[in-house]
């Protein structure tokens, strides 16, 4: 069976080019990219992100005012604990989104994702949709699941305004004194980071009636022997804002 051709999604000379800053980037890895898919696919992503009657799920976990949704709908991640997709199709999402999601399972992907970062990523753990409104926000927190762990969070945003809260925020403490890194376009953008100890992010206080539209997916190591390298989260396990 022929491998699917999915040359009509990403730019990927755009994102080969940046590896040497991803791995160069202190206190942790990471970069960011801009127009990261080609314009007629990150067209139809964005007219199809799912509304907010399809299936989301209100999280308090380091947040508020904050849904998450994930393949297949609710908080399904999209993996298995054995490593195995829950779903490969996922019916209330277009054949674009659908087609994507085949994308960052395929081995084309995993296989360049590991030569960009050096990290020895071999499988996609998890695949979530985030959406937030005015008054949402997200703590700066770290996952720390493993220094075999990336994590990429894609924006689906049109017309963001510079200098506007909403981008997943980058510290060097679980403090926003700290932020080093915020993006400010949220439009047909991306940010990849390595997980760890040190990979503090978040999202600032949103004070404009705007929808922030976001899509995280984690890659990490992954053995029939010992499961996934990651630990979880270890630092943080309550985590929840009271509402």
């Amino acid at each position: 069976m022929a491998e699917e051709d999915f040359s009509e999604i990403f730019e990927w000379e755009k994102f080969l080019s940046k590896s040497e800053i991803f791995k160069n980037n202190n206190p942790f890895k990471f970069t960011f990219f801009e127009n990261i898919f080609r314009p007629d696919f990150y067209q139809k992503l964005h007219d199809g992100y799912p509304d907010e009657e399809n299936d989301w799920e209100k999280s308090t976990m380091f947040s508020k005012n904050t849904l998450f949704r994930g393949w297949g709908g609710k908080f399904q991640s999209g993996m298995s604990e054995d490593g195995k997709p829950l779903l490969t199709e996922d019916s209330k999402l277009n054949p674009e989104w659908n087609k994507f999601y085949r994308f960052l399972s395929s081995k084309e992907f995993i296989d360049k994702l590991r030569d960009f970062s050096g990290i020895p990523v071999n499988k996609l753990k998890s695949f979530r949709f985030g959406l937030m409104h005015k008054g949402g926000f997200q703590l700066a927190h770290t996952h720390n699941d493993g220094p075999s762990t990336i994590i990429v969070f894609f924006y689906f945003s049109k017309g963001w305004q510079k200098g506007d809260p909403g981008g997943t925020f980058l510290a060097s403490e679980e403090d926003e004194s700290k932020i080093f890194f915020e993006p400010y376009n949220l439009d047909n953008t991306m940010t990849i980071l390595q997980d760890g100890p040190y990979a503090t992010h978040g999202v600032r206080y949103i004070t404009k009636d705007v929808s922030r539209k976001m899509l995280q997916v984690y890659y990490e190591k992954y053995s029939e022997e010992g499961g996934w390298s990651g630990k979880g989260h270890e630092k943080h396990p309550e985590g929840k804002i009271e509402l």
